[in-house]
Parts: C-alpha cells; structure tokens; sequence
C-alpha cells in the first residue's frame, strides 16, 4: 500500500480552555490545506504519556490487577499501569509501576508499541512495555488499596476480551499484541 504524502494542517491560534490537576483542555484553530478553518478542543495530559506494563509470569501466564477505576465507577481487571514520572525513562517507569502494582521487577523489558487512545482529541501515548525473568521486588505506590494481583493464561485471550470488568482498550489491545510476539518468538 502506498501512503500518500500530506502537509498537517497549520494551527493558528491555541488558548487553554480548562484545567484541572492532571489535565487541560485546550481549543485550537486550525486552518486546512483546502482552507477550510476549524475550531478543535484536545485534551492535554503529560506530554510523556504513561506506560502499561505485561509481565510475564512464564511461557503463557502474564500478571494483571483488579484496580477500582471511577471513569466506570467498578473494578476492573487490567495490566499494571502509570504515568512517567519527569524525565524518567519509560522502561524505568514500567519497572516501578510493576513493583508499586504488582510486588516484581523484572530484568528484561522491552518497549514493544506506543499507541494513543483518541487521536482525533487527545494525543496521550501509552507505551506497551514487555516485562520478563521477574524477581520479588516492591515500591511504595499511590494506589489507595492493595491491589488484587490475577495470573492469566494468554491462551484465554477472548475469554479475557469478553470479560464484563475488561472494558480497558488498552489492556485487550495489549494482550493480543503480546501474544502475537510470543508466538512469532516460537516460530
């Protein structure tokens, strides 16, 4: 498939709309390359976006918490998870939300993607990172609970999709794309 090459828009004018501790919502004028001019609003979070982390237990098992997410108001099982910290490198970032989640470290993680949730609003990336050869380790997090920490087999993969407290896009889309590498590692 060839990709066409396509001049972005120009953005000709943005003004912070609203904000509050963890975002701001930002309105953007925006003119095309046919002229037409459009006002957008994006959401705005870090700039360096947060990282979900699949910790592989063994050859098929990856670890998961049940966390409380109030966007949905319930629990919800889901690959451990975090912003980056300042300047904190996203390997170093997935390593200490799995201490601070799930109580291990690993010795080998790999950034396997970064994908945005909404790209037509918000441009938060939330990079997929691949932690293996875990070892017992804990960090003091900002959960305000335990967390439940649940082995899952990835050869339940749909099961896992279907689930009623998987609702998380991030979390199924990961699953599968870690379960595609394992397999293409096989082969």
């Amino acid at each position: 498939m060839i990709q066409k090459t396509v001049k972005n828009p120009v953005i000709t004018a943005c003004k912070v709309v609203a904000k509050s501790r963890l975002f701001r919502i930002e309105q953007l004028d925006i003119t095309f390359n046919n002229g037409a001019e459009v006002v957008y609003e994006r959401l705005k979070g870090s700039s360096r976006g947060g990282v979900l982390v699949v910790a592989l237990q063994d050859n098929n098992h990856v670890l998961m918490v049940r966390e409380y997410g109030v966007g949905v108001e319930g629990y919800e099982l889901m690959f451990p998870k975090g912003r980056i910290e300042n300047d904190e490198p996203i390997k170093e970032a997935a390593n200490r939300e799995l201490q601070e989640e799930v109580g291990f470290a690993a010795k080998k993680l790999t950034l396997v993607k970064s994908m945005t949730l909404a790209p037509g609003y918000m441009g938060h990336l939330t990079h997929i990172v691949l932690a293996e050869d875990l070892y017992p380790a804990t960090l003091k997090g900002d959960e305000p609970e335990p967390l439940e920490v649940v082995s899952w087999d990835l050869d339940k993969i749909d099961e896992l999709a279907m689930r009623d407290d998987v609702s998380e896009a991030r979390t199924i889309a990961a699953a599968y794309i870690i379960k595609a590498l394992l397999a293409q590692r096989q082969n």
